[in-house]
């Protein structure tokens, strides 16, 4: 069973990332889609335009917006299966963002709910 990888879409594409999956609601800044080098751009599973907002990369609300977002995950049923659906068809994949904050992002909170529905 592989771990669930998570990466910045700015660093260079590494040949272990295997299939690439941005999370991300709007495109990253300076980044061009060809050095991007993403296979699948999934913005309906970023956090919505509100949260992404109220949250503002405020580590303070960290944790209130794991909790939103985990909910509105949950609720994005359509979304979800097709994450869960990618993911087992590409078992070596990396999931993409473009946060300064390694720790403290949507695709942690991802890769939490991916750990917990797919027992990795």
């Amino acid at each position: 069973m592989s771990n669930i990888k998570l990466k910045r879409v700015y660093l260079p594409a590494a040949r272990t990332d295997g299939y690439r999956i941005l999370v991300d609601r709007v495109w990253p800044r300076g980044v061009t889609k060809a050095k991007a080098r993403v296979d699948e751009w999934l913005r309906d599973m970023a956090p919505s335009d509100a949260l992404r907002k109220w949250f503002g990369h405020d580590r303070e609300r960290w944790q209130e917006f794991k909790r939103r977002y985990l909910k509105e995950i949950g609720a994005n049923r359509a979304a979800t299966q097709k994450l869960v659906d990618t993911i087992k068809a590409h078992p070596n994949f990396t999931i993409l963002f473009g946060a300064h904050d390694e720790e403290c992002n949507q695709a942690v909170v991802l890769s939490i709910y991916l750990k917990r529905r797919l027992g990795r």
